[in-house]
């Protein structure tokens, strides 16, 4: 590692390279190809600017392009290398799908060394030849069992043969696919396989819990779950139409929650993120397209609003918790029969999944028994009467007062003449005193 990583690795508060970033760096450094997989949350990032940095001379123009799957991701990633760009005297420039393309287009002008973002913009902007790949010496697949599938796979490597013929290629993944077995195949050279899955050990404690709850009350338990003290968490949907409504029903009913969906633009989706990352709400609605990689900092909690049907999509979930070795908890909702088939979907995983019982404000491992369930409503009845009380008789709380004081005041209140009747009498002198000077004065002109 160059000793301006050295120093800023510290400065950051780590203690020491992940299995992963410890793993590839000799490899990239030595001009390998190399497929990196690891668990999420294992510093991936890091893994691969690092090494990848390192070969950059600053001001020899676009050396470097990393591929991400969604607008956010580049964000994100562009964020995390300009940080350590800026060390090395390396520019970073983010070209994602939504945002102008007049602004990138003057920040390519400035020949930046490093270009991060999602394959359709880079793609088109090659094309249109405001970006030239003839200097490029690796590209990145950050997210390859994502990008390497369907109408992405062609447009991946159509930009791989736009670079030169010795570019240097890295893949990284959380999840195996049959793909990541073939890379030689759809890209022509040889790549090393490295693999910390099982070294790994940057991951926290994560409870995976299944709450039995009907479609139609799950918007219900959302909301209960917010009386949980500090409690957030990214709650994942299937479908957008579905989100939307959700999110427009908390909208109205100003509950502490906003979408995150790939139609909306780049602006919007920004800020329900930072809202989100700094605590100004508390639940973040999004599909597994927009929240594909994201990195949030002690994250207490995911949701499956709709659960997933393949083992990678619950991997990815899951794994925005527990990050670095913080603790987590996953609640999954649905009927009895929407568990059962995730059970049966991870059954072949080292999840254990656990039913969970919300009960008395909290998510419990325990079947509330008919005792604890009629205390609780008789806490809600109290808790209902003490607060309708308090605001029909506000003066309820206050001090009672002596007989002697409470009399005074009410003698007071009697001899106080009434002010309506003093204002009427005062204007009618007033008036009839108007009058009779004007009968003088007409008498005395007579």
């Amino acid at each position: 590692m160059l000793k301006q990583f050295e120093k800023h690795f510290t400065e950051l508060g780590y203690q020491a390279p992940t299995a992963i970033q410890t793993a590839v760096y000799d490899a990239m450094v030595g001009d390998q190809n190399v497929l990196g997989l690891a668990p999420t949350g294992s510093g991936k990032t890091v893994a691969f600017t690092l090494p990848a940095l390192a070969n950059l001379l600053p001001g020899d123009g676009t050396q470097l392009i990393v591929l991400e799957p969604s607008q956010e991701l580049a964000i994100q990633t562009s964020r995390v290398m300009r940080d350590w760009g800026k060390l090395l005297d390396l520019k970073v420039v983010a070209l994602t799908g939504g945002a102008n393309v007049k602004r990138q287009t003057e920040r390519l002008k400035k020949r930046p060394e490093i270009v991060v973002g999602t394959p359709g913009r880079v793609l088109n902007l090659v094309n249109d030849r405001k970006l030239k790949l003839h200097l490029v010496s690796m590209l990145i697949v950050d997210e390859a069992d994502d990008l390497l599938t369907g109408d992405t796979l062609d447009t991946v490597r159509e930009i791989a043969q736009s670079t030169p013929a010795d570019v240097q290629l890295g893949f990284f993944s959380a999840t195996d696919t049959p793909i990541l077995h073939e890379l030689d195949k759809w890209f022509g050279q040889t790549v090393e396989r490295i693999d910390v899955r099982e070294q790994d050990k940057t991951q926290g404690v994560v409870r995976h819990g299944l709450l039995q709850v009907g479609m139609n009350k799950r918007d219900q338990m959302l909301k209960r779950l917010l009386a949980m003290p500090n409690f957030r968490a990214l709650v994942f949907f299937k479908q957008s139409s579905t989100l939307r409504k959700t999110a427009t029903r908390f909208y109205h009913d100003h509950v502490s929650a906003a979408g995150l969906t790939s139609d909306l633009r780049q602006v919007q989706r920004e800020k329900a993120l930072q809202d989100f990352r700094q605590g100004r709400i508390r639940l973040l609605l999004t599909t597994d397209v927009a929240a594909r990689g994201l990195d949030i900092p002690k994250l207490p909690a995911v949701i499956n609003y709709d659960l997933p049907d393949k083992v990678n999509e619950y991997v990815h979930r899951v794994g925005r918790t527990g990050r670095m070795g913080e603790p987590g908890q996953v609640i999954s909702l649905g009927d009895d029969h929407d568990l059962r088939d995730l059970k049966r979907l991870l059954k072949d995983t080292d999840y254990d999944l656990v039913p969970l019982y919300f009960s008395g404000r909290e998510l419990t491992t325990e079947r509330p028994t008919a005792a604890t369930v009629k205390a609780n409503e008789t806490a809600k009845a109290v808790r209902t009467t003490t607060t309708a009380t308090t605001k029909a008789q506000p003066a309820a709380t206050a001090a009672p007062k002596s007989g002697t004081q409470a009399s005074v005041k009410a003698t007071a209140k009697a001899e106080k003449p009434n002010p309506s009747k003093k204002k009427k009498h005062k204007n009618r002198h007033t008036k009839n005193k108007g009058m009779r000077k004007k009968w003088r004065d007409r008498d005395a002109q007579n």
